[in-house]
């Protein structure tokens, strides 16, 4: 039925004694399901699937005499699957996926001899598949994915089970060989043994399936580092109805075999990620002549992308992404007139982008960065009609004006050439693209004034323009960008008044206009009445604005005409006055260098901020009760309390004097948390050095208390009851993902000298009451010099560092240098913890397993968000999800995915910088919301 029903499904339906059939499927019933259903004698038939249903499975429907059909999917279900099924003999389906089912699968289940359908998948069952279960001989569909099984399949599993035709169980903890029997059952349509740990090679027997069609492996601990261990493949070539083939282990090793070019004709989707393979792409690719989606990214493929790959006619989807591809991208590219998506970024390609790509005029998504691409940028490209996801050519070496047709590309979101050799003029057409929300030209050659036309692209959220060779004034249209959430104008050669319409932009975070000639009074309103929102520095005209910029007062217009009358008068006074000056300023300056040494940091401290005592600390954490206990770590020890007479909650964070290095820990946050202020960084309000009731040195921090806790405590909360209530949905995550970002950004790029975090992690990300972060623990932090915050030279004298495992760098493990790009491969992680709800350190990961080598391995699909925290994924399964909300929900994951593993790459020389990893994640939520 889809009249979307609602309400409580009545009771009286119980009393229908003659009902054979209840199809209530697809509506919107919720409350419980009725127990007294058992009392139709005669029913056969229950569809209550796509509904709001919540409570438990009755018990009594075990007593249901005829019951063959029971379909429960896509409800709230509690509790567990009733042992009383065991005693429905006639029951052939049973159907309970997208649920909140926990416990065991009962083992009375295998009593039922006609059983054939069982689906619980996306539920939180646990402990082991019943072995009764593989006697039930007439099963042909078995899936139990996405749930925290675990154990190891029988090695007899094909033989028990000959007419299995689906095997679903992606995303549990199964571990132990692949069964070689599974090729006894010789209807196999599909297998699906993904993100489970899964060891030993894969069993060439499969290739006697002649009916396969879906064969899905990735990320588990599966071997192979011969030819011999790739027989599996050569057999492959023999299931002549392939359609799907999944790779992807962190053991998978050896050179990909040339028989992938033999696979079935029917193939469509090969996809082996994230491998240590060697080798080339084969030769004969061209005869997958169905193949729509093609992925090898992260493995080690070297030579050159063939001309061949332009025959594969049906392609849609390219992705090569992470390897060690040269030569040039072959112009035979132009022949996948159905290409969506082009994923090349990551390798070593070179030589001119091929004019033949304004042939794709399905193309959707071009992403070419981090190659060594040379010449002028096709005008071609700029005439793809439906190029509206993204275009990203940035950090090649590409050179030559910007073309006039970029305006062609009236429906594209996002542009980034950052990080080439572009010149010349900054073409005015741009202004012809409406749809563009992230637009970076940066780190180029650009010169000129910036055209006023940009101030068409309604939609803009994040402008970058720095580091060029622009000059003239900033467009006063600018103020017309009402959605502009991001502006950074730094580092050119603008000159004239501040644009004070900019304070008009209610949704402008962050305005980054520093190292120009601007000139002026700075405005109070808008983004410039927060000093942690606007950057300003290099600018040494202007005036006036909030007091935290620290500029000069602006003359007023009495002065200036007594600067007038007094002209000739000052001529002879003026060089008096400043050499008298100057001297007493030399006098001054070495006076306050005598006393900062005789002072300690905290004293500084207490000059700007109010005192405080151990007493007034003791009494507002009830004698640092261990009631009031938030946190504790190696340093330190942090409780909440009521400061005050106002009664204010605050953080006070102990220091554990006794450990090593406490002292220096406290020291050093001291100095960092007095010169940083930004709206995502922790605000302390005081410190307290003093002593203790029995004359112990003590020392504290006192920071504003945040009401939502850790992002760790919200990731990982210490019962199932708490993360099923208070689940972040994808748009909270996204938030403090970009919040995060914007924080670090700030240290490495508006502070100086740059900040390095040196320990971020869930647990040092704060939640405010309206959920924004607030980054914290700073007792590990590094000020870097300029030129130690942009290199990622390996060093030999190595800085000591200390971190937390599974977040820290992998450099710094091996002795490297700190660096920004530390905190971002800590950022990457969290990025992939975010979305996957898994510790870097959980005990899935082993044995050369990681985090990111799980997340490459995954398959991201709409129809199998495998790594997806499966909390995101009940709200993207909702009702009233359309398959279009779905797709695009899909797509915003698997953008933020590519941002983690971007910032996390092993090496540091390969990690995006702070700024990038920002405005990426920005746009990818503006493109979310949008949708």
């Amino acid at each position: 039925m889809n009249n979307a029903l609602q309400g409580n499904i009545p009771d009286e339906l119980g009393r229908l004694h003659k009902l054979q059939l209840l199809n209530l499927g697809y509506n919107s019933f919720h409350g419980v399901i009725p127990s007294n259903l058992s009392k139709c004698s005669r029913l056969e038939i229950i569809e209550l699937e796509y509904n709001q249903l919540s409570g438990v499975i009755p018990v009594e429907l075990g007593s249901t005499p005829k019951l063959k059909l029971l379909a429960l999917d896509n409800n709230n279900l509690i509790g567990v699957i009733p042992p009383s099924f065991g005693n429905l003999s006639t029951l052939m389906l049973f159907s309970c996926m997208y649920n909140n089912l926990q416990r065991s699968i009962p083992k009375e289940l295998g009593k039922l001899p006609k059983l054939a359908f069982f689906q619980a998948s996306v539920n939180t069952l646990t402990g082991t598949i019943p072995q009764e279960i593989f006697n039930l001989s007439l099963m042909f569909y078995f899936s139990v994915g996405q749930n925290k099984l675990h154990g190891i399949l029988p090695q007899e599993l094909g033989i028990k089970l000959p007419k299995l035709q689906v095997l679903f169980l992606p995303g549990n903890h199964f571990s132990g060989p692949v069964p070689p029997s599974l090729s006894n059952a010789s209807s196999f349509e599909e297998i699906n043994l993904s993100n489970n740990n899964f060891s030993g090679k894969i069993p060439s027997e499969l290739g006697r399936l002649q009916s396969l069609s879906n064969f899905r492996v990735t990320n588990n601990q599966l071997e192979a580092s011969n030819a011999d261990d790739w027989k599996f493949l050569d057999s492959l070539t023999n299931c002549s109805k392939l359609q799907v083939l999944l790779l992807g282990s962190s053991q998978l090793g050896g050179i990909l075999p040339s028989s992938v070019a033999n696979l079935s004709t029917t193939l469509e989707k090969l996809a082996i990620a994230s491998s240590p393979l060697t080798g080339t792409i084969p030769s004969g690719i061209q005869r997958l002549v169905n193949l729509n989606e093609m992925r090898i990214p992260y493995c080690n493929l070297v030579g050159e992308i063939p001309d061949e790959i332009g025959k594969l006619a049906s392609l849609r989807r390219l992705v090569l992404t992470g390897n060690k591809l040269t030569g040039q991208i072959p112009f035979s590219i132009g022949n996948l007139t159905l290409l969506n998506e082009l994923h090349l970024f990551e390798n070593y390609l070179e030589g001119p982008i091929p004019a033949s790509i304004g042939e794709l005029q399905q193309l959707r998504l071009l992403v070419l960065y981090d190659n060594r691409l040379n010449g002028s940028i096709p005008k071609e490209v700029f005439n793809l009609q439906y190029l509206s996801q993204q275009l990203d050519l940035a950090n090649n070496l590409l050179e030559g004006p910007l073309p006039a047709e970029v305006g062609g590309l009236k429906n594209l979101m996002r542009l980034v050439v950052y990080g080439n050799m572009l010149s010349g003029h900054i073409p005015t057409t741009l202004g012809q693209c409406e749809m563009m929300e992230y637009f970076s030209l940066g780190n180029n050659l650009f010169q000129g004034t910036i055209p006023h036309t940009i101030s068409n692209m309604k939609g803009l959220k994040m402008l970058d323009l720095s580091r060029n060779k622009l000059s003239g004034a900033i467009p006063p249209s600018f103020g017309n960008l009402t959605v502009l959430e991001l502006v950074d104008l730094s580092d050119n050669d603008l000159s004239g008044p501040i644009l004070e319409s900019f304070g008009d932009l209610k949704h402008l975070f962050y305005l980054n206009l520093s190292y120009n000639k601007l000139r002026g009074e700075v405005p109070v309103r808008g983004v410039y009445g927060n000093s942690t929102e606007i950057s300003l520095f290099g600018n040494k005209e202007l005036c006036g604005g909030i007091s935290e910029l620290h500029l000069p007062a602006c003359p007023t217009v009495k002065a200036i005409k007594k600067s007038k009358k007094s002209y000739l008068w000052l001529k002879v006074v003026i060089p008096i006055t400043v050499s008298a000056a100057l001297i007493l300023a030399l006098f001054a300056l070495a006076y306050q260098k005598r006393k900062a040494k005789k002072e300690s940091l905290n004293s500084l401290l207490e000059e700007q901020y109010p005192r405080v005592t151990y007493e007034e600390l003791a009494k507002a954490t009830e004698g640092f009760s261990s009631d009031n206990l938030i946190a504790s770590g190696k340093y330190g020890s942090v409780y909440k309390g009521s400061l005050g007479d106002s009664q204010k909650m605050v953080a006070v964070k102990v220091f554990k004097l006794q450990e090593r290095g406490a002292s220096k820990s406290f020291l050093i946050e001291c100095e960092a948390l007095r010169s940083i202020r930004h709206r995502n960084l922790i605000k302390i309000i005081t410190s307290c050095s003093s002593i203790d009731r029995e004359g112990r040195d003590f020392k504290a921090l006192i920071f504003e208390y945040m009401p939502n806790g850790s992002l760790d405590q919200w990731l990982h909360p210490a019962n199932n009851e708490l993360q099923q209530s208070n689940h972040l949905n994808l748009t909270q995550r996204l938030n403090i993902a970009i919040d995060i970002a914007d924080a670090l950004d700030y240290l490495h790029n508006s502070c100086q000298p740059p900040v390095v975090h040196c320990d971020l992690k869930p647990s040092n990300v704060l939640l405010d009451n309206s959920m924004a972060v607030h980054v914290g623990d700073f007792g590990l932090a590094k000020f870097l010099a300029e030129a130690v915050s942009k290199s990622l030279q390996d060093s030999s004298s190595s800085i000591a560092i200390k971190g937390t495992i599974g977040y820290v760098a992998p450099e710094y493990g091996a002795g490297g240098q700190v660096s920004t790009s530390g905190d971002v491969y800590s950022y990457g992680i969290i990025l992939l913890e975010l979305l996957t709800g898994k510790r870097p350190t959980n005990d899935l990961f082993k044995d050369g397993m990681s985090l990111r080598k799980f997340v490459e391995a995954g398959d991201t699909s709409e129809q199998n968000m495998e790594i997806i925290d499966r909390t995101i994924l009940s709200d993207v399964h909702s009702d009233e999800a359309t398959n279009n909300d779905i797709m695009k929900i899909n797509e915003c994951l698997v953008s933020v995915l590519d941002v983690g593993l971007a910032c996390s790459d092993p090496s540091p020389r390969n990690r995006m910088n702070m700024t990038d990893a920002a405005a990426k994640m920005l746009a990818i939520r503006s493109i979310y919301l949008r949708a």
